[in-house]
């Protein structure tokens, strides 16, 4: 049987499942969010409505990290290119929203912003991201924002050097930061950072996989050159991390508080990540006690990051649970509801011209 596009194109989207390779070890804690069994391995990370192409040293298909919509052989790129109208309208798709877990502590790494994104991968984003923390593995469980103090480009290199037999010589520079469930983080591009071991997360970033990892190694893994630098003559790679952000202040900018919009009749809504915190894009936060949220603007990503129920509309509706996600195309907008006891994180692109 083909696939219905009509149907597909004017309600909630879901997709298959899409776990990515990456150069650490994780994904034990998608087990209780997600109810997947396949535990710690190479593939800590599931892409979720995704436009957007992983960079690996070793690719598994044909498109490593673009989602495929449920019982469909369909790319979403190709999707969207061939479907705009219905599913954008007249604005654009440019986030990528992740689930991600860690075993490990991740490599300490920084992420170019858009203005060198153009000049060297022309690309006109860059990646500034955020976290909204899930679970923990442990009350240890820890992220790193910015460096402890004031340091040189020539003292980072050297430390960056110096991991090769002493493997968390770079901790030494960054600052420690305890989480727990709930926590919600805002790290911009040109800051020095690091997820912890035993970190579930729920990241939105902006639409790339433009990573700089100076560490040599990751774990157990030795990570090549190409991997640290993108390709890139290592004095420009090193030129993104923003030097002047540390200590408290890189901190304290880098932490979020969620900010009440509405709780009425079953229904609380919080801004997690708001426009005036970045223009690359913003999160909503639903807490459901038996209310209707509509899904009032697309195109955006729906994740239910706790509890069930059900998301309805047009004479269709579909039961939905802790780890489900869906993409609203443009054509849904304003058509469709969730009810039930659940959270879920509505996940928006920048902020349109």
């Amino acid at each position: 049987m083909g696939t219905d596009l009509n149907k597909l194109l004017s309600r909630p989207i879901f997709f298959e499942r899409n776990r990515v390779f990456r150069n650490y070890i994780g994904g034990e804690g998608l087990r209780a969010l997600m109810g997947d069994p396949t535990g710690d391995n190479s593939f800590p990370e599931e892409w979720i409505a995704s436009r957007v192409r992983a960079i690996n040293p070793v690719y598994f298909g044909e498109r490593d990290g673009v989602s495929v919509p449920e019982g469909t052989d369909i790319f979403f790129d190709d999707l969207l290119r061939d479907h705009p109208e219905e599913l954008l309208g007249d604005r654009k798709y440019d986030c990528l929203v992740k689930y991600l877990d860690s075993a490990i502590r991740l490599p300490v790494q920084v992420h170019p912003t858009p203005d060198f994104s153009k000049e060297h991968f022309g690309s006109p984003y860059g990646k500034t991201e955020a976290w909204l923390v899930l679970a923990t593995r442990s009350e240890d469980a820890c992220l790193y924002f910015g460096f402890k103090d004031k340091i040189t480009r020539e003292e980072l290199c050297a430390a960056a050097d110096r991991s090769l037999e002493s493997r968390d010589e770079l901790t030494k520079y960054i600052t420690p930061v305890k989480v727990r469930p709930g926590d919600v983080y805002l790290i911009r591009a040109g800051l020095i950072h690091a997820i912890g071991a035993g970190c579930t997360i729920l990241e939105v970033q902006e639409p790339t996989d433009f990573t700089i990892q100076i560490e040599n190694w990751c774990g157990e893994s030795r990570v090549t050159e190409a991997e640290k630098y993108l390709g890139l003559p290592r004095e420009t790679a090193m030129s993104i991390f923003d030097l002047n952000k540390f200590g408290e202040q890189a901190v304290k900018e880098s932490k979020m508080t969620p900010k009440l919009l509405h709780s009425a009749d079953g229904v609380k809504v919080e801004w997690l990540i708001s426009y005036e915190d970045t223009p690359c894009f913003a999160e909503k936060r639903y807490t459901l006690t038996g209310g209707k949220a509509v899904l009032g603007y697309a195109p955006a990503v729906w994740t239910v990051v706790d509890g069930a129920g059900s998301v309805e509309g047009e004479g269709w509706s579909r039961e939905v649970k802790k780890g489900d996600y869906f993409f609203l195309p443009r054509a849904a907008e304003g058509k469709f509801f969730l009810t039930g006891e659940l959270v879920a994180v509505e996940c928006l692109p920048s902020l349109q011209d």
